[in-house]
């Protein structure tokens, strides 16, 4: 059986969100991007004092994650973003001939970005399909790397960059792809069947990863052990392992046909580990 990490609950870390998503652990501090508001959020749990550290051009679904070299890049629409010395946002890359929206991002040593995405517009309805993840190469060429992505959501990139994982919420696995020298994808495998559908992603320790999954994250290895788990009462969209706190973005989720995008249900948690 899996242990529940804290005895009691939670901190409420920011509440009156709307939803946050794309937890990210970063130089000490939790950042997040604010969807329907469009700010990227950068919070100190020490004092609890959050910065706006940019803004997105589209309010959702946006991401973020960062080069080697510090470098915040956004992912917005059809588009790679890369912030400027001046706060300002460049393009960095443009993804439009390879789905028409883009939805997680996860960055590499070399410099090289996987984007996953797909033509299915999930607010507005209309017919499903399946997504692609492509690649960005640092200097902004763009190829697509993997197809029939099953709702695409949270990306890690495991043993030194050289195994990426997929979070496929529909198909509700964890899918893990091999990464070849020049950033091709191969060996594609089930890493982890799961329950419910996966969301947001971070890298645990000892090769594992967290996942926000519905109302719950959850730690698991390959092959779907459970080793871990916190329930955070609230659909949970991402979560982010900092040293021994797991952050957690949730909201209330009506589901499609009762979203309202004025609402602010959401929180971020915080879970002390043991």
């Amino acid at each position: 059986m899996p242990r529940t990490a804290p005895d009691t609950a939670p901190d409420v870390l920011l509440s009156g969100l709307a939803i946050g998503e794309s937890a990210r652990w970063h130089d000490g501090r939790l950042w997040f991007c604010h969807w329907n508001v469009g700010d990227v959020v950068a919070l100190d749990p020490a004092d609890g004092r959050t910065e706006v550290v940019g803004r997105s051009p589209v309010p959702i679904p946006f991401t973020i994650d960062w080069l080697p070299d510090g470098t915040l890049l956004l992912v917005a629409g059809t588009e790679v973003l890369r912030q400027a010395p001046d706060g300002t946002f460049v393009r960095h890359a443009d993804l439009s001939a390879l789905a028409a929206g883009f939805n997680e991002i996860v960055t590499d040593a070399q410099g090289r970005a996987y984007v996953n995405g797909s033509d299915f517009d999930f607010l507005g309805g209309g017919e499903y399909v399946t997504g692609v993840v492509a690649l960005v190469e640092a200097d902004g060429a763009v190829r697509r790397v993997a197809d029939d992505i099953d709702f695409g959501n949270g990306m890690v990139l495991l043993d030194g960059g050289r195994t990426l994982v997929v979070a496929e919420s529909f198909g509700r696995r964890l899918t893990a792809f091999d990464v070849g020298p020049d950033g091709s994808l191969g060996g594609r495998r089930v890493w982890a069947a799961m329950t419910d559908g996966p969301d947001g992603l971070s890298v645990g320790p000892d090769g594992t990863v967290w996942a926000a999954s519905m109302t719950r994250c959850v730690r698991v290895r390959e092959g779907g052990e459970i080793l871990d788990e916190v329930t955070t009462g609230r659909f949970a969209f991402s979560c982010a392992l900092g040293g021994d706190t797991l952050y957690v973005c949730a909201a209330d989720w009506p589901g499609v046909e009762g979203f309202d995008p004025t609402a602010r249900t959401g929180e971020i948690l915080a879970f002390h580990l043991r």
